[in-house]
């Protein structure tokens, strides 16, 4: 974070003085002002040069100095403001104004941009600016301006007024129009379907979890100590000015990409405060005005309020913080992906979870790969996950380990398609099989990929390379081992027995199973089985900085194309239940902490990724009384809303001379690492 730091001749360090004119009208006054007139107007610049903000009061300094010696009479007229209803479209570089079009066209006689008439100046409305009205008044200039105007070909000095031809001026005008009446008549639908992750978060008092939590997503590794009071450089909306402005603003609010901001200078009114994401284009740290020379424009409802906005701004500013210099371009950088499209993966074949196939990444979207199966040949067998996903491995990986492999139909790789580099894929950790390690048919409790919702009660069914573990849910499984899938050893889905009992959770015992409520103990001498050694168990637990009750942006894993509304409603360790707004709580998922499944609020729309908004009432009602008959059996496929009504089972501790129990912890603590599993007695 970047503090803001006034210099002795009052300038920010390191930052450029603006002049409150643009490009265009500086050259045009270079080029055709008469001599006393760039005199005048060199000595006016300088004035504002000095001006150690770049300030461009915009109202009042657009009419300043227009009396100065001119033979137009429109020179001499007093700038009006314009409506600020005005929309602006912005064309290789020259602002064009548009209302309604009710008010007629009109062509700058000086330089020749089309504009609606009552966006011009002056009374006669032959002019587009103050600029081109000056320049109009050199006598000199006129016969090569008409003769322009009139399709002659312009004299040597007079090219460099040369503005897009009048044909496309009026397509550009034509295609905003159509624009409008597009947007007209979707807008209904927009308004039902829209959601604003602003209201939702204003309207409900929600807190969203910050962007640290999430060190896949962009900026997650750098995003610094960006908070509350933070100042940026914002577009001023609440300006009448044909072009676009800027203003001070402070971070008011955070939820996670996104920023509630209040222009500087309203106090305590939050009338015009607004959200927006912190990472889009349009912000910037304070003095990136100053040196890219746009100008700073105090917001119209309260330019009243002060005579000398410099000087405000200067004690204001003076300490307070601001975003890094380098911010955009880190923005930029955390948002290249290394995959690319027609690289080659294995991924886990969604119909039997037990093996793999070969995919094709068809498109990269804020670092979630849709993947198509190589022997798709309409392209409709995909799969979504992100790169960093533990589904995904190189070409030859399941070969490696001993993992089953479907091949594909397909002998040849098709042209343009090639292998991803092995080192782009997420590492997992190493470890050590060679001494007390894991063995078939020892007992565990795990994440059910079938049901994230439920905890089962589950066996490693093999014993792979490299750490990896082929595991089945007890009750549930194939003859032929096809739902078995694959977990590795240090996989924060896996859980030593007791993990459920301890820490209070719900634990799914075997299908069919009747003797409850479900005793460890028990089950374990009835199926002759044995439980994993609690040590081999991953028991890192990261300050991952989650709460009970935040707000962020999750992956339907159960239908993996889906980004949703959600909030953190239990934290255990690292384990997070993760609630799909408007959705019953049978739809939950336990996810872990460093998933990479889970986004900062505004992932999607930094992105450009879809969101889908909280289930409205209706919908919920309607999805209740079908969903709940229609998905009650196991699936095999990941995908779809498979949602099983976990056994009620009485909670209810275990024996006490069979187990000793370590600490446990509640859902609202733990970040450190801290033992929480069940040890068996010898």
């Amino acid at each position: 974070m970047k503090r803001l730091k006034k210099t002795s001749k009052g300038s920010w360090t390191g930052k450029e003085k603006w002049d409150c004119q643009g490009e265009d009208s500086k050259q045009k006054e270079k080029d055709h002002i008469r001599e006393h007139q760039k005199t005048e107007h060199s000595t006016h610049s300088e004035r504002k040069r000095r001006d150690s903000f770049g300030m461009f009061d915009g109202y009042d300094s657009c009419s300043e100095d227009t009396s100065s010696s001119s033979s137009s009479d429109e020179s001499e007229e007093e700038v009006a403001p314009l409506p600020s209803s005005l929309p602006i479209i912005k064309n290789n570089g020259q602002v064009y104004t548009y209302p309604d079009g009710k008010s007629g066209m009109a062509t700058c006689e000086m330089c020749g941009m089309v504009g609606v008439r009552d966006a011009f100046y002056s009374k006669t409305k032959r002019f587009c600016s103050v600029s081109c009205s000056r320049s109009y008044s050199s006598n000199s200039k006129k016969a090569s301006i008409l003769a322009r105007l009139q399709g002659k070909p312009p004299t040597k000095k007079a090219k460099v007024l040369q503005k897009q031809p009048l044909v496309a001026k009026l397509a550009a005008y034509a295609q905003y129009q159509a624009t409008l009446q597009s947007q007209a008549k979707t807008k209904s639908a927009v308004s039902l379907e829209g959601f604003s992750w602003g209201n939702y978060i204003n309207s409900n008092s929600f807190i969203a979890a910050p962007v640290t939590c999430f060190k896949h997503a962009p900026m997650g590794t750098c995003w610094g100590d960006i908070s509350e009071n933070v100042r940026v450089e914002v577009p001023n909306t609440d300006c009448s000015l044909p072009t676009k402005v800027f203003w001070i603003a402070g971070i008011v609010k955070l939820a996670g990409y996104n920023a509630l901001l209040r222009y500087e200078g309203f106090e305590s009114d939050s009338s015009l405060d607004f959200w927006c994401n912190i990472c889009g284009s349009d912000i910037h740290p304070v003095g990136w005005c100053a040196a890219s020379g746009k100008p700073l424009v105090p917001p119209r409802t309260i330019q009243h309020k002060y005579t000398n906005w410099k000087a405000f701004l200067v004690k204001r500013l003076t300490g307070a913080k601001t975003l890094p210099p380098d911010f955009s371009q880190k923005v930029s950088e955390s948002m290249q992906y290394p995959f690319k499209p027609s690289m080659r993966v294995e991924v886990v074949d969604k119909t039997h979870l037990c093996r793999t196939r070969v995919a094709i990444v068809e498109s990269v979207i804020g670092g979630r790969l849709r993947l198509v199966y190589e022997e798709s040949e309409d392209k409709s067998d995909d799969f979504w996950c992100h790169m960093y996903s533990p589904l995904i491995h190189h070409i030859g990986w399941s070969r490696s380990i001993g993992h089953r492999f479907k091949r594909s139909d397909i002998t040849k790789k098709q042209d343009g398609h090639f292998d991803t580099p092995p080192h782009l894929f997420a590492k997992v950790k190493e470890v050590d099989q060679s001494g007390e390690w894991y063995k078939e048919g020892m007992k565990l409790e795990a994440i059910d990929p079938l049901n994230l919702s439920a905890i089962c009660v589950a066996t490693i069914r093999k014993v792979l390379a490299d750490g990896f573990l082929m595991i089945g849910i007890d009750g549930s499984e194939a003859a032929d081992g096809s739902d078995w899938f694959c977990y590795h050893a240090t996989s924060p889905s896996i859980f030593p027995v007791g993990f459920c009992e301890i820490n209070m959770i719900e634990l799914t015992p075997p299908r069919g199973y009747t003797k409850l409520p479900f005793k460890w103990f028990d089950y374990l001498r009835e199926t002759g089985s044995i439980a994993a050694p609690v040590k081999l168990f991953n028991k890192d637990v990261p300050n991952h900085g989650f709460r009970v009750g935040m707000k962020l942006e999750a992956v339907d894993l159960m239908e993996p194309r889906l980004v949703c509304v959600a909030t953190v409603t239990r934290i255990i360790h690292r384990l997070l239940r993760i609630h799909f707004d408007g959705w019953e709580e049978e739809y939950d998922q336990w996810v872990d902490c460093e998933s990479p499944d889970l986004y900062p609020v505004g992932w999607c729309q930094l992105t450009g990724y879809q969101l889908q908004p909280p289930a409205p009432q209706t919908s919920r009602e309607s999805q209740s009384g079908s969903s709940k008959q229609k998905k009650k059996a196991k699936s095999q496929q990941y995908k779809g809303h498979k949602k099983m009504t976990p056994l009620q089972l009485k909670e209810e501790l275990l024996d006490g001379e069979e187990y000793s129990f370590l600490q446990g912890a509640s859902d609202q603590e733990s970040n450190g690492s801290a033992s929480y599993y069940i040890k068996q007695e010898p």
